[in-house]
């Protein structure tokens, strides 16, 4: 970008500074040519005078000789009608008259005349003398080599300036592209030091120019979203670790005491079941985080249709009520509202939190599902009695494996800690999002569905 930009820079002070150059010798050159014509309308004046004061040939000869000798660079040729030569410069030496016109102005008086290298500025008219009723021709012409050896040396100078000029701006260009670019490399030499282990590197906003604020914004903002789910990629492989030691170590003790001694047939049946119920925790867990990778990638949703919320919630409450019976828990439903996104995947995500509700809830209290709608989305609420959550842990209950409160645990639960992630992530795939709150022996999560060509609700 350097280069790019000192090339460009130095092009366009190239172009200006040629431009300035060929201007002011073309001015030049058109202010030669009317000081010329100026010279020239001055002799007309003195040499029509002349001609208009003589007596004779002979006295109009003098006279011009007298007032005309000492311009050695001037050319005069006086001729009657009759094309007889009246007077004519002793400087025949110009060769004006083996000249031949390249150019001559509207009214063919005043013209520009030319003899292999010289050239000639020349002024042709006629004049009324003293002596005679016929008019004379005059024609004047002043050579135009001081003006051109001027004008050569003014085109090196000009060169050499121009040359001069093309480097200087050349370097300055390079110098103010680099200077501008600084803080550029700066950046750039902060995100080289970002890695895994350093990862609070930041762009330094307020030390860039305001073009590139926003910039180094976008970047520590992006940084930041790195940091985040390094971090949370860091707490998952950690807790997923976790996770499949216990299960994989309960089947090796399991296995290791069946095989250390000679154990009956059915002592076997129950080594090999238990492992069967450890081997299923597994699966469950494998196949919740492949439905989550899945869904985080913003698939599209298998099968999109229409359908009633409350009629889905009434058939999962079917499916809970006999575990609500043996706690004596009163289930309840208000509303309807309709969806649109995928039916099973919203099955789950509300049978999630349902079996959630009905893990925490105590004897003899309520889970309530109210579901409303608006002409922007659908809502459905999952709301049940019980002990609150702490306010610092409600952001993290939707993370991946993370568990409130332990006193909240249930030693006989067969959770991952993946039910509440998964939750998020259908929501998210449909576009809308779920919430949390807990407060006065109440704890209510809301799932938000957008209807179709509406904007998500936050």
């Amino acid at each position: 970008m350097t280069r790019r930009l000192t090339l460009f820079f130095t092009v366009v002070a190239a172009i200006v500074v040629l431009g300035l150059g060929l201007l002011f010798l073309a001015e030049t050159q058109r202010h030669f040519v009317v000081l010329d014509q100026m010279a020239l309308e001055d002799k007309r004046q003195l040499i029509e005078e002349i001609l208009g004061n003589a007596n004779s040939v002979n006295d109009a000869r003098s006279r011009l000789s007298d007032a005309l000798g000492y311009h050695h660079d001037l050319y005069v040729l006086v001729k009657d009608a009759h094309q007889e030569t009246v007077f004519q410069s002793s400087h025949s030496e110009l060769g004006v008259q083996r000249s031949k016109a390249i150019h001559t102005d509207a009214k063919g008086t005043f013209g520009v005349w030319r003899n292999h290298d010289a050239e000639f500025h020349t002024l042709s008219f006629q004049s009324l003398s003293g002596y005679s009723a016929s008019a004379l021709q005059v024609l004047i012409a002043t050579d135009t080599k001081h003006h051109t050896e001027f004008l050569d040396g003014l085109r090196s100078s000009l060169a050499l300036y121009v040359a001069a000029a093309i480097v200087v701006c050349g370097l300055l260009s390079w110098l103010a592209a680099r200077q501008g670019l600084a803080p550029l490399r700066e950046m750039k030499s902060r995100a080289a030091v970002v890695t895994s282990h350093r990862l609070s590197e930041r762009m330094p906003v307020g030390a860039v120019p305001v073009e590139m604020a926003d910039l180094a914004q976008e970047l520590n903002r992006m940084f930041d979203r790195l940091q985040d789910d390094f971090q949370r990629l860091t707490d998952f492989s950690s807790d997923l670790a976790h996770e499949l030691r216990t299960p994989i170590s309960n089947l090796l003790t399991q296995t290791q005491v069946a095989l250390a001694t000679k154990r009956d047939a059915a002592t076997y049946r129950d080594t090999l079941a238990s492992n069967a119920e450890e081997f299923q925790r597994l699966a469950r867990m494998v196949s919740d985080m492949l439905f989550l990778a899945k869904t985080e990638r913003g698939v599209d949703l298998p099968h999109k249709e229409v359908f009633s919320a409350r009629k889905e919630a009434q058939a999962l409450l079917d499916f809970y009520e006999a575990v609500a019976e043996e706690k004596a828990i009163q289930l309840q439903l208000h509303g309807d509202g309709q969806i649109d996104g995928d039916r099973l995947m919203f099955r789950r995500a509300l049978s999630n939190l349902l079996s959630n509700a009905l893990r925490y809830t105590p004897n003899a209290g309520a889970i309530t599902i109210g579901i409303s709608s608006t002409g922007h989305a659908t809502s459905v609420a999952v709301e049940n009695t019980g002990q609150d959550i702490d306010p610092k842990v409600l952001p993290r209950l939707f993370d991946r494996f993370f568990r409130a409160d332990p006193s909240r645990a249930h030693p006989d639960s067969d959770g991952s800690g993946l039910g509440l992630a998964i939750t998020r992530a259908i929501a998210e795939a449909h576009g809308g999002s779920v919430d949390a709150a807990s407060s006065r022996g109440h704890t209510c999560f809301t799932l938000w569905f957008p209807h179709r060509n509406a904007h998500p609700q936050s």
